[in-house]
């Protein structure tokens, strides 16, 4: 035990000479200023002879016993007679030990001290409580007394009764008793705290220390490093000053430790069961020690495990949740730091078997396998690479890099480590391109089967879905395409189809020259080879627009047998026989989903077929492409051509919220053809503000370099006419024509483009350019000979023809539109129609017509189209009225043109002031005459004069 006066040292009023001290400064305790003073707060009521007492409570290495110094230095300054006792976990069983410390620091200068067994009992109980209670009155007679107990906690059962037994008989008395006592200890045998310090005790907690207390412990001004510091120690005192020595330039205070503070605190831990076992489970855990976890690392019974995690959760070792983890990072790279390595290897990965079996993410699993570096772990292989793929698409490249040298560390077949280095290739490239160059030569050398080979370079196309990434697939998959070469075509054909699509897909100019690639399939006669033949014929003729029979026989081809991955009951692995043979894989490869959806959603029966092949059990190569993605989008995208625009709206919008759970709406195609579609169904369904909305999240820059930017320019566009921006939707829409242009890309059904920009140039009154796109949109539609485009054409070329061309262009349109599920567009034609038909005066006709285009959009949903036809109706229905001013029935449009035409306006005149046709002017001007019974022209001022007369005498 040991015991310290502070009185005869510093002040010279309690000196055992008399002689005069000099005073010391006050001493400082960094950050405990608020502390301190509420113990020196206390100081004048022992001051003016009453007992006062505190308790400081915290947890270990908080500063306690230091705060107890620092204050006794002050009380001994105030004029109090200090004694401090301390409690030793190796003397607590030694009966009386932290009395007698007391006793002998109270004892009058020059008296005899009290023998040691005099205070000791438990022979004369009564008399050693009397002795003790003695010693303390008579040292307050001679002034106040601080009585300094640390470590309470600690000290032994009778102390702990001595001070029991003073407490209520010294509240008349100048005495000021202070205890320490660390957080959550369990208490000792039968005495208690309150028992030992009062029943109200100032109860002071310390807590962990401030930035800037931390800061000038450290040494360091503060900041960002200080703040670091403070939050890897939880300002702890004690653990700040063994971290001090250890922050070297650069270091990160989150990943220091001492071997030491695991050293002490794996020792403190002993004298509670099953502890240190938990401690070391937590320790190696880190995040993921869940309760369940904690008990079987460690090897403990959970009932035991239980007690022991309460314990060390009441110190404030663990923290007190549903994940009882270390409390500061700094404990636990100290813990981890005083386990041998081996040990350490061989926790960290039968942690990370646990967390396997339990379902934890894979970034979880494989955090523990990288410090698992000397076990060798065969089924870590996948969990590192899936892990290290969704590194590389959340923006962690180097993290993914780490996981993928860790999986090259395990025995791997020829094929597999092709695989792990090709993997490795795409994550360095993001920081590394001559490096990632590097792994795809040692990835090739390592080529042995040429199936497996095939079956690895296919899949890193389908996973890379763009930009740059796209660029180092393409450049992998030829190198082994190259290596492929010896083996014959059908070795290397299935890795040549995606080559090509992924090469197509991803340049904004033209796509590699289809005949030349087209030669090297002369001798193939497998099955498969020819399935992916008609795949990639009819990706041919879309982008010529030649033929659309042609491209739906060849697309039904090459769905006629394609296979897909096993569903359930089957294995969701996939051998690289199954992969290269499977051509829903040509379909799951973006460049060619787009097009071939925009192709088939006309033909109800393929799409079914479609959507069969690309609904497998597995999940998507692409990771930003969630799992069922392609068969819903591509659902959605045949409702949407159908005209059902409520129902294809919720198929995107369901869609779209798992793409950006993905962080995929603006950087992977099929998420921005996702988002690209849903604008362009809020704008015919007239949600103007959500697809402005969904817009302003897009990055038209990140999505520049992907083919499917051009449907997002489209979409723009088509918002932009309907909202009044009219200029701006008409640039975009042409930029959209340029850069299929580029593309070489004539097939018109893919975004109608020109039909919007002539809509948006006659706005503009650019009449000569919508004539212009009208003509051009008639010529490819015409080509490629599909009901749906060349109906649109039709309806087009139908708004910039005049009288009877245009309504012969209308009908034909309406002809052709009837026989294809485009039953919005078909509404489209009809209005159109309705609209001249009112306009050319033929009433009866434009009110039929414009009923079905009404009835038609209002089933579609297509709120801006109904609107508008219902608005025609409403016009033609009120021209049938007969005006209330003649006698004749003249209509309203047949008395204007009368009138105009006895006042002496040519009929081209009339046509220009009502913005008509010559030809309705006529056919108004011909009814009038037989209304009124006049043969011509001559007599019309006569009989309309006659008419109003008589209409004015009734």
């Amino acid at each position: 035990m040991k015991v310290l006066t502070v009185d005869t040292e510093v002040n010279p009023e309690h000196s055992a000479s008399g002689a005069s001290v000099p005073k010391r400064p006050a001493p400082r305790l960094p950050g405990r200023e608020p502390e301190l003073g509420r113990l020196t707060a206390l100081f004048p009521v022992a001051l003016g002879g009453a007992a006062a007492s505190a308790v400081l409570v915290g947890e270990f290495g908080m500063g306690k016993s230091a705060t107890l110094r620092t204050a006794a230095a002050l009380a001994s300054d105030a004029g109090f007679t200090v004694a401090i006792a301390t409690g030793s976990r190796l003397e607590s069983h030694l009966s009386g030990g932290l009395v007698r410390q007391l006793a002998d620091a109270l004892a009058e200068p020059g008296t005899p001290r009290p023998a040691a067994g005099d205070l000791c009992g438990p022979a004369g109980e009564s008399e050693a409580l009397d002795l003790f209670f003695r010693i303390v009155r008579e040292a307050s007679a001679r002034g106040p007394l601080f009585l300094g107990i640390d470590n309470v906690h600690l000290a032994d059962a009778w102390s702990m009764r001595c001070l029991a037994y003073i407490r209520n008989r010294v509240l008349d008395l100048p005495v000021f008793i202070v205890l320490t006592s660390l957080t959550g200890h369990p208490p000792h045998r039968e005495v208690a705290l309150l028992e030992m310090a009062g029943c109200t005790p100032a109860t002071i907690t310390l807590n962990g220390l401030g930035d800037a207390a931390a800061a000038e412990i450290l040494g360091l001004a503060p900041g960002e490093l200080a703040s670091a510091c403070r939050e890897a120690t939880g300002g702890n005192p004690y653990l700040l000053q063994a971290l001090r020595p250890r922050l070297l330039p650069g270091a990160d205070p989150h990943e220091l430790g001492s071997s030491l503070i695991g050293q002490v605190l794996h020792t403190r831990m002993h004298e509670f069961p099953h502890a240190p076992a938990i401690l070391h489970a937590a320790a190696v855990l880190g995040e993921d020690a869940a309760f369940d976890l904690l008990a079987k690392l460690a090897g403990v019974d959970e009932l035991d495990a239980l007690q022991a995690i309460d314990t060390m959760v009441r110190l404030h070792v663990l923290n007190n949740s549903s994940q009882p983890t270390l409390t500061y990072s700094f404990v636990r790279n100290s813990l981890l730091k005083d386990m041998p390595r081996t040990t350490r290897a061989v926790n960290h990965s039968r942690a990370a078997k646990l967390l396997t079996e339990t379902g934890a993410a894979a970034e979880r699993v494989a955090a523990h396998l990288l410090e698992a570096t000397s076990i060798r772990l065969p089924w870590a292989v996948d969990v590192l690479r899936l892990s290290a793929r969704d590194a590389v698409f959340s923006g962690r490249p180097e993290l993914a890099a780490r996981h993928l040298r860790r999986a090259l560390e395990e025995r791997l077949t020829s094929g597999r480590r092709m695989a792990v280095l090709l993997q490795l290739a795409h994550a360095e490239f993001q920081f590394d391109p001559p490096g990632a160059a590097k792994r795809v030569r040692e990835a090739v050398d390592t080529v042995g089967n040429r199936e497996t080979a095939a079956y690895i370079a296919t899949a890193m196309l389908l996973s890379l879905c763009g930009g740059q990434d796209a660029r180092l697939g393409i450049s992998a998959a030829g190198q082994i395409a190259a290596r492929l070469d010896a083996g014959g075509p059908d070795a290397v054909w299935p890795l040549l189809c995606m080559t090509y699509l992924a090469e197509a897909g991803s340049r904004l100019g033209p796509p590699p020259e289809f005949r030349d690639f087209e030669e090297q399939w002369a001798p193939l006669t497998d099955p498969a080879a020819q399935r992916s033949r008609s795949a990639l014929l009819a990706l041919d003729a879309v982008r010529s627009g030649e033929s659309a029979q042609d491209a739906v026989g060849h697309f039904a081809d090459a769905l006629s047998s394609a296979g897909a991955s096993p569903r359930a009951g089957g294995s969701a692995t996939r051998t690289p026989r199954e992969l290269t043979g499977d051509d829903g894989n040509l379909f799951e490869q973006h460049y060619f989903f787009t097009l071939a959806t925009a192709v088939l959603s006309d033909e109800p029966a393929h799409v079914d077929r479609l959507c069969r092949v690309l609904d497998v059990e597995r999940e998507p190569w692409d990771v930003h492409v969630p799992h069922g993605a392609l068969p819903t989008l591509a659902r959605g995208i045949a409702l949407q051509a159908s005209g059902d625009l409520q129902r294809a709206s919720v198929h995107f919008e369901s869609l779209l919220r798992r793409f950006d759970e993905r962080g995929g709406t603006t950087t992977c195609p099929v998420g921005v053809l996702c988002a690209a579609k849903l604008v362009e169904c809020w704008v015919d369904l007239g949600r103007f503000e959500a697809a402005t909305s969904l817009l302003d999240r897009m990055d038209f820059v990140a999505s520049q370099g992907l083919f499917t930017h051009t449907y997002l320019l489209y979409a723009r566009g088509r918002l932009r006419v309907a909202t009044g921006y009219t200029r701006f939707g008409f640039e975009d829409l042409l930029s959209c024509g340029r850069r299929l242009a580029h593309h070489g890309m004539r097939f018109p059904g893919f975004v109608p483009w020109r039909a919007h920009a002539a809509r948006a140039a006659l706005a503009l009154g650019q009449t000569d350019d919508a004539a212009r796109l009208a003509e051009e949109d008639m010529n490819a539609s015409a080509r490629w000979g599909a009901p749906r485009p060349l109906g649109t054409a039709l309806t087009t070329l139908g708004l910039v023809r005049e009288d009877d061309e245009a309504e012969r262009a209308l009908q034909k349109a309406i002809t052709t539109l009837r026989s294809s599920p485009a039953r919005l567009q078909l509404a489209t034609a009809l209005t159109e129609l309705g609209t001249l038909q009112a306009r050319h005066g033929q009433s009866e006709k434009a009110i039929e017509t414009l009923r079905q285009a009404v009835e038609l959009s209002e089933h579609c949903g297509a709120r801006p189209l109904a609107r508008r036809a219902a608005e025609e109706l409403r016009s033609s229905r009120r021209a049938l009225t007969p005006a209330k001013d003649n006698e004749h029935g003249l209509t309203r449009q047949e008395n204007r043109i009368a009138v105009m035409a006895a006042q002496g306006l040519t009929n081209r005149e009339i046509a220009t002031a009502l913005h008509l046709t010559r030809r309705t002017v006529e056919l108004h001007l011909s009814g009038a005459y037989r209304k009124l019974g006049i043969p011509g022209r001559a007599e019309l001022g006569g009989a309309l004069a006659k008419s109003s007369q008589r209409v004015d005498g009734r």
